[in-house]
């Protein structure tokens, strides 16, 4: 069995777990590759270039906040990937770092269980085609002066057009992401539904919406002028013209992320957002 090891470099405590579990690996001779860039933090020669490390390897391991697993599961391809969070709020990274040995344990022996998380796909006009796992993000960028208008089409109908500062378009397991901080839904993992979320919208009414799943969602940017950021999970990957249209749908690739079986949904929502009350001794 062998290991792709993504690690988030900006974090001391990622790296001395990256250095424990190499050193463990080792012991139970384990083969494993690092990323390039965690490679070199790390200062090990056992790397391979991302987009080879689902080719060479049967699972992944994000050592990280969830951005860190997001980057690995960008280049899985369906390998099981497990997240150990080292981050502050992270909802996907359900391992603490002293789970991660037990964690490890039921990877090695294939007792663990999967998480399967869909995914989005983002086409341009180029014909060239984006995958997320949390989002696709349109934003009004900075060279615009007017706050531009947002047109969607579901399915090649109108659905609205008004100005905002941008609108993400997120899956499931999106809505606890950016999608949250916008003001969008919570949605359960698993539900077979998106939901657009804009971005400080001009008007008060509007609003997000969920819509299932299997919609096509058209959005292009109504602007004289500007360049306007495409985001896939957070990072840039193009800049729109006025009226370039990005289609947006249901990936027919998925995530699958190792399951914390000592942890459920609820619980996580409890923890991460501080649902939980505690009474004050006495009441």
């Amino acid at each position: 069995m062998k290991f792709a090891i993504f690690v988030n470099i900006t974090r001391d405590k990622a790296l001395e777990l990256a250095r424990e579990l190499t050193t463990w690996m080792e012991a139970h001779s384990i083969d494993y590759a690092f990323d390039p860039q965690s490679a070199k933090a790390l200062d090990c020669g056992k790397w391979e270039e991302k987009s080879d490390l689902s080719q060479h390897c049967d699972a992944f391991v994000a050592l990280g906040g969830d951005g860190t697993l997001l980057l690995a599961s960008h280049y899985s391809r369906s390998k099981p990937v497990v997240g150990i969070n080292v981050g502050d709020l992270g909802f996907l990274t359900e391992f603490s770092p002293d789970e991660m040995w037990t964690a490890m344990d039921h990877l090695v022996s294939g007792n663990y269980s999967i998480h399967t998380r869909s995914q989005l796909e983002a086409t341009l006009e180029s014909g060239e085609l984006l995958t997320s796992l949390n989002d696709v993000i349109i934003e009004k960028g900075s060279a615009s002066r007017r706050l531009p208008a947002f047109t969607i089409l579901l399915d090649d109908e109108m659905l609205g057009s008004y100005r905002a500062d941008g609108i993400i378009i997120a899956t499931s397991t999106g809505s606890t992401a950016y999608s949250l901080s916008a003001g969008g839904p919570i949605i359960a993992p698993k539900s077979n539904v998106f939901v657009i979320t804009p971005i400080c919208p001009h008007m008060l009414t509007v609003r997000p919406i969920v819509i299932s799943d299997d919609k096509t969602v058209k959005v292009s940017v109504d602007s004289q002028s500007g360049e306007f950021p495409l985001k896939m999970d957070g990072i840039q990957k193009k800049l729109l013209v006025p009226g370039e249209v990005v289609t947006v749908k249901k990936s027919p690739y998925h995530i699958n992320l190792v399951a914390n079986e000592k942890r459920n949904y609820c619980e996580i929502l409890r923890k991460k957002l501080l649902w939980s009350h505690e009474h004050p001794t006495g009441e």
